[in-house]
C-alpha cells in the first residue's frame, strides 16, 4: 500500500469530516449557502485532480511539458422512478495544449484507464468524458 486515509462523518451533511491524516473539512448541503463542501464538489474535485495528475504523468513520461486541463461538472438529480432517491451525473471535459484532437483523445483515454478515480466510476452509466481542442 502506498497511502491510506480514513474519513469519518458522524453528523451527516452539515458536519465536519475528520480525516486520519489529521486534517478536517466542513460539509454543507449543496442547496444552502452554508460554509462547507458538499459531495458534488468533492466528487468533481477528486476526479478532476486525479485524472489531470494521470494525464500529466503520461505527458512527463513522454518528456512532454504541455499543459492539460480537466473540468468536471457534477450534477445532483432526483431519480425519475417514484422519486425514491438521487444520483450524480458527472461529466469531465479534457484538453491538452498543442496536441491535435485525435492525439489528445488517445492520451486522455489512456489516462482514464489508469486513473484510480476513473477506475472506480468507469462502469457508471451516469458519467461521461470528452476531449476538446485546447483553448
Amino acid at each position: 500500500m502506498l497511502y491510506s486515509v480514513t474519513a469519518t462523518n458522524q453528523e451527516g451533511i452539515h458536519s465536519t469530516v475528520a480525516l486520519s491524516s489529521q486534517k478536517s473539512l466542513s460539509t454543507a448541503h449543496p442547496l444552502t449557502r452554508d460554509e462547507g463542501f458538499n459531495p458534488e464538489e468533492l466528487m468533481a474535485t477528486a476526479w478532476a485532480t486525479c485524472l489531470n495528475a494521470t494525464i500529466q504523468s503520461l505527458l512527463e513520461g513522454q518528456k512532454n511539458t504541455r499543459q492539460s486541463r480537466v473540468e468536471v461538472t457534477c450534477e445532483l438529480h432526483r431519480e425519475a422512478t417514484m422519486g425514491t432517491g438521487y444520483f450524480f451525473q458527472v461529466h469531465a471535459k479534457t484538453s491538452i495544449e498543442g496536441l491535435v484532437l485525435e492525439e489528445a483523445e488517445k492520451l486522455v483515454q489512456l489516462a482514464h484507464s489508469r486513473c484510480p478515480i476513473s477506475k472506480l466510476i468507469a462502469q457508471s452509466q451516469t458519467i461521461s468524458l470528452t476531449t476538446v481542442e485546447w483553448e
